[in-house]
């Protein structure tokens, strides 16, 4: 986790950092990054990307791109393992915690409706809820792509391991039967 939040520094665009500053320095939020979202990626990071993706396509297009960037960064606040089913959860992950997520930042920041309905709604097509912006749907689907892009690229290196270890043993056993 560590090595993604050095990737994360390549990010120096003052605007979107000054939108997010007091989201990304808050205790709470700040406990993202101990929970891990896909593979090696942490929760914290995840956010960090989506939010970062969402405000570059809605400044390009002349959307809401601090609404935008505010919920992206939120949109996964949930601190727990998803992993782990716990007793007082109730009902599977993928259709709960934009609930939740929404919950606890309406708890921490002043959000407009908006914001709220793009963290609540950022589950669609899986929940039956869907996006009732443009923003939110930009959301959605760079939250997507964010995850397939984490899945794989940590697929990618385990697939480019097992060859690397294939073709050493083969290479090895060459040498072995050849001496």
């Amino acid at each position: 986790m560590k090595k993604e939040t050095k990737e994360l520094n390549f990010i120096n665009n003052r605007e979107f950092l000054n939108i997010i500053k007091e989201l990304i320095n808050n205790k709470t939020v700040l406990e993202m990054k101990k929970y891990r979202q896909h593979y090696e990626t942490s929760c914290f990071d995840h956010c960090y990307m989506v939010s970062y993706y969402c405000y570059l396509i809605c400044k390009k297009y002349h959307l809401d791109y601090i609404a935008v960037a505010r919920a992206g960064m939120l949109h996964d606040l949930f601190l727990y393992d998803w992993r782990i089913r716990q007793p007082d959860r109730k009902g599977l992950h993928a259709f709960t915690h934009g609930k939740t997520a929404c919950k606890n930042a309406s708890k921490l920041f002043d959000l407009n409706q908006k914001e709220k309905d793009m963290i609540l709604t950022h589950m669609w097509p899986v929940t039956i809820q869907f996006p009732t912006s443009i923003e939110g749907f930009i959301l959605t689907f760079v939250d997507k792509y964010c995850a397939i892009s984490e899945t794989c690229k940590v697929l990618k290196s385990k697939i480019f391991m097992k060859k690397a270890f294939r073709y050493a043993y083969v290479f090895f056993s060459l040498l072995i039967i050849r001496f």
